[in-house]
């Protein structure tokens, strides 16, 4: 026999009290494709943001890196430490195909072996098998669970570099990327793009043999940050070394995380990038639901299916076709 699902208050109050089982159930919800799912998630999600009820801020990570680098390793890491000092630690993932992904979060979750089970952490996969738009609208709608449930550390986790990265980037509040002992992205596969999104660079298997090159590779990206245009709050990207797997460097990069922190904070940057975020995510919404509401109407897809043919086989151009298609629609409306 199939169980009911909580009530929207039990939801609310098992969430506010940090049980892990009643915001998993949550997450479902927002995970999910019936109507009514997604209804009530957003039932409780604005009952957790509502202003007499708001959780405290909590501090948005993303970690990122191309594959081998350690991101895995190197999370259970940090997420040991920070626990380990009174944190509450969240690591959620953007992987649009975590099924196919060799690094992906759904198999470190049985890598992250010790922080799996910390009482202190909560690690979620991300769905498989969905749009990059749709695995990150549901992250950042995850976010806020996370941050009511009372995590005030939230790292994110991406699988490689690519979109990803981007989508990452516009939910959280430090952009961290991994790198590997040996200097120039030309061997590495980061985009030049991806570096210069970086609030923080570190250098990650600095141990044994490899000491050497990941200080040359230190060198190299620390020239390399000083060709980049300025970033908004006057901040200059650090970069740094570590090897997750010893737990060396780690402290050192918190504590760098706190000074981008605090300067964000200082400056006026970090409420900001928070609102533009929200303002982006606003943006990002209409226009898949109005993506959404256009593709699954019937006429729309009666009309899409007798035009297609006739493009494919170039009797009507691909402009007139769109033309006939939103005009079926916008009279649907009664626009």
């Amino acid at each position: 026999m199939r169980r009911s699902l909580p009530t929207l208050e039990e939801f609310v109050q098992g969430i506010r009290a940090g049980n892990r089982v009643v915001l998993g159930k949550a997450i479902t919800l927002v995970e999910s494709a019936r109507p009514e799912h997604r209804a009530l998630a957003q039932e409780v999600i604005g009952r957790l943001l509502a202003t007499d009820a708001r959780p405290a801020e909590s501090l948005r990570i993303a970690v990122t890196g191309a594959p081998g680098v350690g991101k895995s390793t190197f999370i259970e890491a940090l997420g040991m430490y920070l626990t380990g000092h009174g944190q509450r630690v969240a690591v959620l993932a953007i992987d649009p195909t975590s099924a196919l992904s060799k690094g992906s979060i759904l198999g470190d979750k049985t890598r992250m072996e010790r922080l799996s089970v910390n009482e202190q952490a909560f690690i979620r996969p991300s769905p498989s098998g969905e749009s990059l738009g749709g695995v990150a609208r549901k992250t950042r709608e995850t976010i806020l669970l996370a941050e009511a449930a009372g995590y005030n550390t939230v790292i994110i986790e991406t699988v490689g570099v690519g979109q990803s990265e981007i989508a990452a980037h516009s939910m959280t509040d430090v952009f961290l990327l991994l790198l590997l002992p040996g200097a120039g992205d030309e061997l590495q596969g980061i985009k030049r793009g991806i570096v210069e999104m970086a609030d923080i660079l570190a250098v990650n298997k600095a141990d044994g043999d490899r000491v050497k090159l990941a200080n040359q590779a230190r060198a190299y990206y620390l020239n390399a940050t000083h060709l980049l245009p300025p970033r908004p709050g006057g901040w200059t990207p650090r970069v740094l070394t570590c090897s997750a797997e010893q737990g060396a460097g780690i402290e050192d990069i918190w504590k760098t995380i706190g000074e981008y922190h605090t300067q964000a904070l200082a400056s006026g940057f970090f409420h900001e990038n928070r609102r533009q975020q929200a303002y982006y995510w606003l943006q990002e919404a209409l226009q898949n639901g109005l993506q959404e509401a256009f593709f699954g109407h019937p006429d729309v897809k009666e009309k899409l299916a007798s035009v297609e043919q006739k493009v494919l086989a170039g009797t009507l151009s691909p402009f007139a076709a769109a033309e006939l298609v939103l005009e079926v629609f916008l009279k649907s409306r009664n626009i």
